[in-house]
């Protein structure tokens, strides 16, 4: 008699199970959460860059062009201002001119990974010109993230 048997081979069901692991690797590197997650937070430092420049730029408008006076033509971490003033020597603070009554910001933004507790994770300063640059130096991946007007 002839019995057809029904059911998989043990090859097939290794060539399956092979093809589903070599489909997830590719789905898990395509997703990789980690690079996700870094550029969540860089875009979230350039948008902290950008609301303090125009929140400089505000202050230096509504007063005749006078930049606050802490800014200074070399690179220098921005005080935060949830400290006190006294805390911030060697730094950049604005606080006194920025957050004041909350009329420009009411915090000023920080790094989302900065571990530091006296600067908020990024730097300002002058050029020569007068024009304003705000950079975030702990930038992920390799990226340069700064504004400047």
């Amino acid at each position: 008699m002839n019995k057809k048997q029904n059911g998989f081979t043990l090859l097939e069901i290794l060539l399956v199970v092979a093809s589903i692991a070599i489909l997830a690797g590719i789905v898990v590197l395509a997703v990789n959460p980690g690079k996700q997650l870094a550029d969540t937070r860089n875009t979230q430092r350039k948008a902290d860059v950008d609301t303090i420049l125009n929140a400089v730029y505000q202050y230096t408008i509504d007063n005749a062009g006078i930049l606050p006076s802490t800014i200074t033509t070399t690179p220098t971490p921005i005080c935060l201002s949830s400290i006190a003033t006294s805390s911030c020597t060697g730094l950049v603070n604005l606080t006194d001119t920025l957050t004041l009554n909350e009329e420009y910001l009411t915090a000023i933004p920080h790094d989302p990974q900065s571990t530091s507790t006296v600067s908020t994770g990024y730097n300002i300063f002058k050029t020569a010109n007068g024009r304003i640059t705000v950079t975030a130096p702990g930038a992920e991946q390799s990226q340069t993230i700064s504004a400047t007007r």
